[in-house]
């Protein structure tokens, strides 16, 4: 299993000696995942520290900023993680629909940076990973190679972007920024929904020694990060929720499933409240649901195959939104008119249009969902269904040019507006909805097959080990063991 990042000692000590030199030379520490979950274990003086720090620099001390604890500033740190309650008059649901919101993170104003950070740093402190030698790939339909781009630059070492040419504008102008070459940028045939030519593309350059492939829908560093980091926040959201109204009930979790590291907060808060665990897709590519396939716009959750990191037999829900919903309803919430409709017609207040407007194309996908989880288990006032909204609206700006272009003819009045509201906000219905029974887990779990033991060479045995329950608990036995060697290293690092 050290292909997925699941070592538990160092395996390569002339590595780790390198990767030790590299580090105290630039005076580097890591956080450990403990120090994420609860970012008031940081020691005061990085804390401190970072008050001069600027969140979008390639500074080492922006690492302990890869939490969910950063203010809507990005600079400061909050007692609870920023989210936003959907109004009831946008839902028309009666439970609170409440996103975390990811764009607080730092550098890449999406929460995929903790993911990047979550694969690389085991590998550094189990001497997995030569920062002198090795380079770091970072296959992904968006976000997640923008965070491995970004932290791999703050471990100064070599950091490539493997994703799809189609995706929105903005992705390919800041890694054109942040990357050491222009050859770092590695575009892949298609679009969101074209994972299996980014599977070939590293497969190609897997055949060189000096590349790592940091394959996020394997990666079990993205599942165990998001369990306890994302996990801990979203309970802690609900927490201060709940204090102000002790009778409240965490009914659901939604999550596009994308490389389903986010999903894994669902075992958490399911294993803290008997959450349900609801994964989204594209309607266009539902694959878990229908065993379909297709193409869709809704960047940031990969698919026509089944991640190896999703705990499919831990899950409860699945269900489509179409990208048409999406596509329509961020011109909605980010243009004039749709804003203004929205204020006169809708009474939301100026917080309310500000909140919305942070929502990205996965972010309204996550929203459609939960309403539908409300509507189907007809939630009540006292129930939550939390949510994340992995970045914000401005990796969207090109994408919004081009929907209002293409499904708008370039403008949006307030009787379009009032159109789109009614069609994909106000009529969101349970359709493409299914409870999974035993069966259906079964089905899901099986369609991995193809793409891990087939093509990508997983045993039969290992494959079938993420079957039952006790797999995934005894992975997570691997965080204390990571925060150990995390600090551990640090130790060494700063040592005079």
């Amino acid at each position: 299993m050290a292909r997925l990042g699941v070592e538990r000692e160092i395996v390569d000590r002339g590595v780790f000696a390198n990767a030790l030199a590299w580090f105290r030379e630039a005076k580097i520490a890591l956080p450990t995942f403990g120090e994420l979950a609860s970012p008031s274990r940081i020691s005061a003086h990085i804390r401190e520290a970072l008050a001069a720090i600027d969140p979008d620099a390639a500074h080492p001390l922006n690492l302990f900023r890869v939490h969910w604890y950063n203010a809507a500033n990005r600079r400061d740190q909050v007692d609870v993680p920023e989210h936003f309650v959907v109004p009831d008059g946008v839902t028309g649901v009666r439970a609170k629909i409440v996103v975390a919101l990811g764009r607080n993170f730092p550098m890449i104003e999406a929460h995929k940076v903790l993911a990047a950070y979550a694969c690389l740093a085991p590998r550094i402190v189990t001497g997995q990973f030569d920062p002198t030698a090795h380079r770091a790939l970072w296959p992904s339909t968006g976000n997640y190679c923008r965070g491995g781009v970004a932290i791999s630059r703050i471990m100064r070492c070599r950091g490539v972007a493997i994703l799809p040419a189609e995706m929105s504008r903005e992705r390919f102008e800041w890694l054109e920024r942040w990357v050491a070459d222009p050859a770092d940028i590695v575009k892949t045939p298609g679009s969101e929904s074209n994972v299996k030519e980014i599977y070939d593309k590293c497969a190609e350059l897997d055949r060189d020694p000096r590349n790592v492939i940091f394959n996020q829908f394997c990666e079990f560093g993205n599942h165990l990060a998001h369990y306890q980091v994302t996990g801990r926040a979203l309970a802690h959201v609900f927490e201060s929720l709940k204090a102000r109204d002790p009778e409240l009930r965490l009914g659901g979790f939604v999550s596009a499933t994308g490389s389903a590291g986010t999903i894994a907060a669902g075992d958490y808060l399911k294993d803290a409240y008997g959450t349900r665990i609801v994964a989204v897709e594209a309607l266009e590519c539902p694959t878990l649901l229908y065993n379909g396939f297709g193409a869709h716009n809704i960047q940031g959750i990969g698919d026509k195959h089944i991640p190896y990191i999703h705990n499919v037999m831990n899950t409860d829900v699945a269900t489509a939104v179409s990208d048409a919903a999406t596509d329509s309803l961020e011109v909605l919430f980010s243009h004039p008119a749709g804003r203004e409709y929205l204020r006169s017609r809708r009474s939301l207040s100026e917080a309310e249009l500000e909140g919305l407007a942070s929502l990205g194309f996965s972010g309204i996908c996550n929203v459609l969902a939960a309403i539908k989880t409300a509507r189907y288990y007809d939630l009540g006032p006292k129930d939550v269904v939390v949510t994340v909204a992995t970045d914000g609206a401005a990796m969207y700006g090109s994408e919004r040019d081009k929907v209002l272009a293409g499904r708008f003819g370039g403008q949006l009045d307030a009787i379009r507006a009032a159109e789109v509201f009614g069609q994909h906000m106000a009529a969101t219905t349970v359709d493409h909805f299914a409870e999974l029974s035993h069966v259906d887990r079964k089905r899901i779990f099986n369609l991995g097959y193809f793409t891990w033991v087939e093509q990508q060479g997983v045993s039969i045995e290992d494959f079938n080990a993420r079957r039952d329950q006790s797999f995934w608990r005894g992975l997570r036995e691997m965080l204390p063991v990571w925060d150990e060697m995390i600090a551990a290293f640090n130790r060494q690092v700063l040592a005079r």
